[in-house]
């Protein structure tokens, strides 16, 4: 939104061309967002502790999580407002990839708004039904997914790249819509069941995100990419406004969100930041490379089917709780080091995912 406006200043003061950079830009999403979180955030924290909208704990889930009852939770939606108001100001409007991940990002936080009000505030401790939940998903990332097909206009926006490969790409054709809805689905849920203890999901969004807006960059910039051998994508580039935007926005949730938390953000934020990791992968295409910088959403995900799976066919549970960071606090580790040990393996497999610009 401002983007128009420093154009139409720049006929009366050259100064404003300055906004036109990316990196500015993206800069000042960031920043946009972080202010946005911390100004809004105690507020947020203050209305949702008044109207008693706090977590409810398992009774069969670690004995350090009994105290986490009743802090709010639903924080979700002061990442959404920050994520939507910093893109819009300083993205540019006219390109289509930014209203697809925004209108993803805000569709997928409303399916877990909804399941959120139903077991908090309406007090249904089913929520919204497994069955409904996953129609819902399943309808917006299909929709992302035929709307990205359908709008492309070259032939790598549809192609898959393979990470260290130079000289490989498949040619997905129709089944780029496939692939591109799992994706999106899939990490939204990743990033749900990895939600489980104070920081532990949002500090990984936050560090790919941030990866994927170096991705964006990138493969927006033709000289860029020729140079790192990687396809050149028009129009990816503000992207990096959108990523911005959720490091941003992160980083402020985090401020209250670190041990111990003074708030959860619930389904609303976990659904919609991994819905939105997973868009702009497709995007940026590198949904391969999005599989190696989130290795803890996939961890914590395997572990959930693994346990399932070995359970209903062995009757034996595999680890001591999934996901799996409940079984490290099982087996003695204290909340604080399962969340930066998280952390730290995050670090190293997004420079690992990084590293495939580079190395091919």
């Amino acid at each position: 939104m401002l983007v128009y406006l420093a154009d139409y200043l720049t006929q009366f003061n050259s100064g404003f061309s300055v906004f036109q950079y990316l990196t500015l830009r993206a800069i000042l999403g960031i920043l946009t967002a972080l202010a946005i979180s911390f100004i809004v955030g105690p507020v947020m924290i203050r209305r949702l502790t008044h109207h008693q909208i706090g977590q409810t704990v398992r009774s069969d889930g670690p004995q350090s999580h009994l105290s986490k009852a009743g802090t709010p939770t639903m924080g979700g939606t002061l990442l959404l407002v920050a994520v939507a108001v910093s893109t819009l100001l300083w993205a540019n409007l006219d390109n289509r990839y930014v209203w697809i991940v925004i209108l993803v990002t805000l569709l997928f936080g409303l399916i877990g708004f909804y399941d959120d009000y139903k077991k908090l505030v309406l007090k249904d401790s089913r929520g919204l039904s497994a069955r409904y939940k996953y129609l819902w998903q399943s309808l917006v990332g299909a929709g992302a997914a035929y709307a990205l097909y359908s709008s492309a206009t070259l032939s790598a926006e549809t192609q898959l790249i393979i990470p260290f490969v130079k000289s490989v790409v498949i040619d997905m054709g129709p089944w780029f819509v496939l692939l591109s809805y799992f994706v999106i689905v899939g990490t939204s849920n990743a990033v749900n069941l990895t939600d489980g203890l104070d920081g532990l999901a949002i500090m990984p969004t936050v560090l790919v995100a941030g990866a994927l807006g170096i991705f964006a960059y990138a493969s927006g910039h033709a000289q860029i990419a020729n140079y790192l051998l990687i396809p050149h994508l028009p129009g990816v580039g503000e992207m990096v406004i959108f990523c911005g935007a959720l490091v941003g926005a992160g980083l402020g949730f985090l401020w209250f969100n670190a041990y111990p938390a003074q708030v959860f953000m619930g389904d609303v934020g976990a659904l919609a930041l991994g819905a939105a990791l997973g868009v702009v992968a497709v995007i940026v295409r590198q949904e391969l490379v999005l599989v190696i910088m989130g290795g803890v959403f996939v961890m914590e995900t395997v572990s959930v089917m693994l346990q399932v799976a070995s359970f209903k066919l062995t009757g034996r549970r595999i680890f001591r709780m999934a996901p799996l960071h409940h079984h490290f606090e099982l087996q003695g580790w204290p909340e604080p080091r399962v969340i930066v040990r998280f952390w730290i393996i995050t670090v190293i497999l997004v420079l690992i995912g990084l590293a495939s610009l580079k190395i091919r």
